[in-house]
């Protein structure tokens, strides 16, 4: 059988005039202190009792006396609820005296004793007392683990309305859909416990980021989040709350930067969206495991939107744009451009923010660097992907411009704006394979065309050969 651990530590406060309870109490609770089970702090009167608990947060049970000098034990119980603490208190009061008792329980008192003090009375309230303090416990655990694991926003409303699981019901929402830029192949450069560690830091930034915009993350997907504004709780402006906080959390990616270079690790960018509209929210599973979250259209289109940004962007839809009041409400575009998507018969408007107004709103920073003409193009193939295939043979290209984080090249086929590619270079050091976006095409005839490439992944090796041809 496996040994049972020994309780938990309860700190008790005795707060009583008459010094000689003090003598008493600790040679009846001598065992218990020296086996660790109890610890035991005395004041003389409320105001030094009041002093104890402000100073230590360990303090759980209360026994303190009504008649004292200075602060009364009824005052003491009513100072202990304006400290916001969850502190259990047992008041002692002569025998018969039932309107204090009842005074006393009704400002929250857990239970009573009479004078003269009965030890073994004593003792037995003391550990009613402990048992309602372990129940507490338990009750913060649980409360602790799930809004590790769930978003503290769903989390509470479980917490609050356990009649909410298993139900679902449609509901008007905004949908944000985040992801670090070329994950998948800086993961394969670093070793597993890193990448942990980096997601950590990333992750941890952008759920303080989402809970300051009122977001409930409904999960996180290997490196991206998926955060819903406008479930549980029913929020009016939910598109410009996302779309505020998206940008926000590309503007918290240069702290997240600067502590990841703190640890040796490399620097990151990220791509964000935000459509709105109907969809199912409500709990998804079966009895035994489940989770809350949405279902519908919605959802999917805002993960098509969210392939479609560059580094640093931050995509809407035509939904959330409108939602949020359009030309008349706090988001400015930086631009917009109709796109074709498979499912959809006729091209939809994607619009890239520029900036959202009001208190916790911001600009969406610019980190792409200007463009450098080369004296000799730089040769590469290109192959179109689709997801994480690549859809076509290597096309022939040329580097003309180049930045640290971005090209203009000539390429020998058409493609599509805001298509990924994989490009593939022969350097000194041997071939190097850059992941990039296409920002922009301009068709230069003859089944070529000048695109404008946004990097989403540069090795280290094609980092320093490109810094060699920079001035």
């Amino acid at each position: 059988m496996p040994e049972e651990s020994a309780p938990e530590a309860i700190k008790i406060l005795f707060v009583d005039d008459e010094p000689d309870l003090v003598p008493l109490i600790q040679q009846k609770f001598r065992s218990q202190v020296r086996s660790g089970q109890v610890a035991l702090v005395f004041a003389a009167d409320g105001v030094e009792a009041l002093e104890h608990l402000r100073e230590d947060g360990d303090i759980e049970v209360v026994v303190t006396d009504i008649n004292m000098p200075r602060m009364d034990g009824l005052t003491l119980l009513g100072e202990l609820g304006e400290l916001g603490r969850r502190t259990r208190a047992v008041v002692v009061t002569a025998y018969g005296d039932m309107e204090n008792i009842r005074t006393a329980m009704n400002k929250g008192a857990f239970d009573f004793l009479t004078k003269p003090i009965d030890m073994d009375d004593l003792q037995i309230t003391l550990a009613q007392a402990r048992e309602a303090v372990e129940r507490d416990r338990e009750a913060d655990r649980v409360r602790q683990t799930i809004t590790r694991y769930l978003s503290d926003k769903i989390a509470r409303a479980v917490l609050a309305d356990p009649g909410m699981v298993g139900s679902s019901e449609r509901r008007e929402v905004s949908v944000l859909m985040s992801d670090i830029s070329g994950f998948s192949q800086l993961s394969e450069r670093l070793e597993p416990e890193r990448v942990v560690e980096l997601l950590n830091v990333y992750l941890g930034a952008m759920t303080e980021v989402v809970d300051a915009h009122e977001g409930a993350i409904d999960e996180f997907i290997g490196d991206a989040v998926l955060v819903i504004f406008g479930a549980p709780l029913e929020m009016a402006d939910h598109a410009t709350h996302a779309t505020a906080c998206a940008v926000a959390m590309q503007n918290r990616m240069a702290s997240v930067n600067e502590e990841l270079r703190a640890r040796g690790l490399p620097p990151l960018e990220m791509t964000a969206a935000v459509n709105s509209g109907e969809v199912v929210v409500g709990t998804i599973g079966s009895e035994k495991r489940a989770k809350y979250g949405v279902v519908g259209s919605v959802v999917n289109l805002t993960a098509r939107i969210q392939t479609l940004a560059v580094p640093g962007e931050v995509l809407i839809s035509d939904p959330t744009y409108q939602a949020a009041g359009g030309e008349d409400g706090p988001v400015r575009l930086a631009g917009t451009r109709r796109v074709s998507l498979k499912g959809f018969a006729e091209p939809i408007a994607i619009h890239s923010v520029e900036s959202v107004g009001g208190a916790q709103g911001g600009e969406v920073p610019h980190h792409e660097q200007a463009l450098v003409e080369l004296a000799e193009p730089v040769p590469f193939g290109l192959a179109v992907l689709d997801g994480k295939e690549i859809t076509n043979a290597d096309h022939a290209g040329e580097v003309t411009a180049l930045s640290a984080t971005g090209a203009r090249a000539e390429i020998e086929t058409e493609i599509d704006a805001r298509a990924d590619v994989r490009l593939t270079f022969d350097l000194d050091g041997g071939r190097a394979t850059i992941y990039a976006k296409v920002v922009e095409v301009v068709d230069a005839g003859d089944g070529r065309c000048e695109a404008h490439l946004r990097f989403s992944s540069v090795p280290p090796a094609a980092a320093e050969a490109f810094a060699e041809l920079l001035p």
